[in-house]
């Protein structure tokens, strides 16, 4: 609900209130736990302190507009030919209910001497303590250059401390949670890398340093954006907190012409006060029901590259075809290597042409056998990239970004393409058209992009600026028509891992690869951070044989594999035609198990009951969304002096309800199993466990 009482909005959620006040710029009087919003016009005053800083209330400004003398990160900076500041005038506001789920806040301004209008809009999911915020520039009058585009600022209430939990990494150990205490200054997170990248995950969590799992007042943000991104926390001297994110200032203009609009990405905003666990458990309810496309199960899915890396035949995969469906596999996918003269990552990336030396009958012949077997079929595909050695860039090398008169950077042996150009984006459609025209049965689109972009640029133009946004935008725009062409077709975004996963990307894709290792321990870390800010739905994970970083790998046991992957959309990844028929067995086992529990993991409520990073045990609870079914997989590592584990203690049950351990006779109530918990049954390292509950 969004009420306004002279000039103070109040947004209410469902358990939170987002209080604004309009004098001389947009203050955000408080964000938090609910309160009757009206009494804040009590508060409502001129601040300052001396005439060096003449206004505090801009230390809590929604939208800072660059006006010549803003001392803190802007969001809006513009060059015209004969002035650079901006007069933004207030000219009105709109409320208006939009859904049963959304209600939405706009507030427009104009540009006092030019025709430049700005209108902020927050769109307010109240069920989920969610606002969503972006930012609209339209330009009217002469063309002006935008040098700063951000989304949203956001102010805090003062506390104590100031804590910032956010996500860090590299390639293989992505989604690393890193504690930042803020002090006097600015600590930003950010990515250049053209793509959302894997150092930096445009999300984060503010405390006051003790919030935990199950309580704890928390603030928390995600910028959808696949590009150059940025995120800035200032704390000011006076103890304010203001977080301002949007596009990347590195290397950004942007000319406005006249009639044109642009928009920011959607900056999303949420506040617990039950710690960081409530936090994931509403966004990732917020994330299946309004972000994600389809609302579907994600299938059990085996892919072929660990088994054949480049050598992709019909043969071969015919063979693996067999073993996957007779293990219950639902969904074949063929990997890297299956079309132009590929057969190592140095050559042919870019000729999407089926490869007759490997499918002399073309992909027809194998996708009509995986579909005899009962499964369906998938494909890898990375369009934005091309080798040197391919006949696209021999016919076309101005199609890649190059700086003129400068050889261009390579990675993994290949160049990035200029997806803004026309002909470029014309060309990805058609042969991904093609592709899934001819094959209708082709339901799945691996989407990768293994190279960061480098030497952004069409020569040395006056655009050149503007290629990292127009990148990021063609990429939305060419999913989008694919997405409409196609819509029986799932898409998961791979880059290099988990380099591409944002709110952006995530409104086409289906689900998203967080990372190449598949270490099975390791993973535990890398999808506890990422379960943070990202719902199960969409997080796959393979069990597999060998990992990209520990050689040790086959020292974990299957079941501690399985558990470890079951805990998003289950894959296989292991060349399971150098498996025996036991180990088989066995995997045909946990997949039937998997298809059995998967809807409560993907669409569930999660409780991380206790953190690998933390302690030598790891466990997990699912709660299915009608409450009558509870799973939890639970691992040990760092077995030392015989010490038993203490005794599990569930979460988020009916203190009052039965509820009935598989293969226990004896019903429990819920309170029990909060208070007293369950026998681990863990003993030794790598040793695991899944449990599974009944509500009676």
């Amino acid at each position: 609900m969004i009420t306004k009482q002279n000039n103070l909005f109040n947004i209410e959620t469902k358990n939170s209130s987002y209080v604004i006040h309009y004098s001389n710029c947009l203050q955000n009087l408080y964000w938090g736990e609910k309160i009757h919003g009206e009494d804040l016009t009590y508060f409502v005053k001129e601040r300052g302190h001396s005439s060096f800083d003449p206004n505090l209330n801009l230390e809590r400004d929604e939208y800072s507009f660059w006006n010549g003398y803003s001392l803190l990160e802007s969001c809006l900076k513009i060059n015209y030919p004969e002035i650079r500041k901006l007069d933004m005038i207030f000219l009105e506001h709109s409320i208006e209910t939009v859904n049963k789920d959304l209600d939405r806040l706009t507030f427009r301004f104009k540009n006092s001497y030019s025709e430049l209008y700005v209108t902020l809009i927050y769109d307010v999911y109240a069920e989920y303590d969610i606002i969503c915020r972006h930012a609209e520039i339209r330009n009217e009058g002469e063309d002006v250059i935008l040098e700063n585009l951000k989304s949203a600022s956001v102010s805090v209430p003062k506390l104590e401390r100031y804590r910032v939990r956010y996500l860090t990494g590299k390639w293989a150990a992505e989604s690393q949670i890193k504690d930042q205490y803020l002090t006097t200054g600015a600590f930003t997170i950010q990515s250049r890398s053209g793509n959302t990248g894997p150092h930096y995950n445009p999300s984060f969590a503010l405390d006051d340093g003790t919030a935990d799992e199950t309580k704890g007042d928390v603030w928390f943000g995600l910028l959808g954006y696949s590009n150059n991104w940025q995120i800035t926390f200032e704390k000011t001297i006076y103890n304010n907190v203001k977080i301002t994110g949007g596009i990347s200032n590195f290397d950004f203009s942007y000319t406005l012409k006249k009639g044109e609009t642009i928009g920011t990405p959607v900056m999303t905003f949420g506040y617990s006060s039950g710690g960081y666990g409530e936090m994931s458990r509403k966004l990732h309810a917020f994330e299946v029901d309004h972000i994600f496309p389809k609302h579907k199960l994600g299938r059990v899915l085996y892919n072929s590259w660990e088994a054949t890396e480049f050598d992709v035949r019909v043969e071969s995969q015919k063979e693996l075809a067999k073993k996957a469906a007779q293990i219950g596999v639902e969904l074949f996918v063929i990997d890297d290597g299956w079309f132009g003269e590929r057969h190592n990552d140095r050559a042919g990336l870019g000729d999407w042409y089926v490869n007759k030396e490997k499918f002399p009958n073309g992909l027809s012949e194998l996708i009509d056998y995986v579909k005899q077997l009962g499964m369906d079929f998938g494909i890898w595909v990375e369009p934005e990239a091309v080798n040197p050695d391919s006949d696209l860039y021999r016919a076309h090398p101005d199609w890649i970004y190059r700086f003129k008169n400068q050889e261009p950077v390579q990675m993994r042996n290949q160049y990035t393409l200029n997806i803004s150009k026309k002909e470029v984006k014309e060309f990805i459609l058609a042969f991904m058209t093609d592709l899934l025209s001819k094959h209708k049965d082709i339901t799945f689109i691996k989407w990768d992009m293994n190279k960061p972009l480098t030497d952004v640029s069409m020569g040395n133009t006056a655009q050149d600026k503007e290629l990292w946004y127009k990148h990021a935008q063609a990429l939305y725009e060419i999913w989008g028509i694919l997405r409409k062409k196609f819509p029986y077709v799932d898409f998961e975004v791979c880059s290099g891992g988990g380099a591409r996963i944002d709110l952006g990307i995530l409104r086409y894709a289906d689900q998203c690869w967080p990372s190449d290792n598949t270490d099975a321990y390791e993973r535990l870390f890398i999808q506890e951070g990422f379960s943070y800010f990202y719902a199960p739905r969409i997080m796959t994970a393979w069990v597999t044989d060998a990992s990209s970083n520990n050689p040790k790998k086959y020292e974990r046991p299957y079941n501690y594999r399985f558990y470890s992957s079951m805990m998003g959309v289950l894959g296989i990844g292991a060349d399971i035609s150098k498996l025996s028929d036991e180990v088989l067995k066995e995997f045909k086992k946990y997949i039937s198990l998997y298809k059995e529990i998967r809807e409560t993991v993907q669409y569930g409520k999660q409780y991380r009951l206790s953190s690998v990073r933390e302690s030598p045990l790891h466990a997990v609870e699912y709660i299915s969304r009608d409450d009558s079914e509870v799973v939890v997989f639970a691992f040990r590592q760092g077995y030392q002096f015989g010490k038993n584990m203490p005794n599990l203690k569930l979460r988020g049950l009916d203190p009052d309800a039965l509820y009935q351990c598989e293969g226990e006779d004896k019903l429990l109530h819920g309170s029990t199993l909060m208070k007293v918990g369950v026998e681990t049954g863990l003993w030794g390292d790598f040793d695991s466990r899944f449990l599974r509950i009944k509500r009676r």
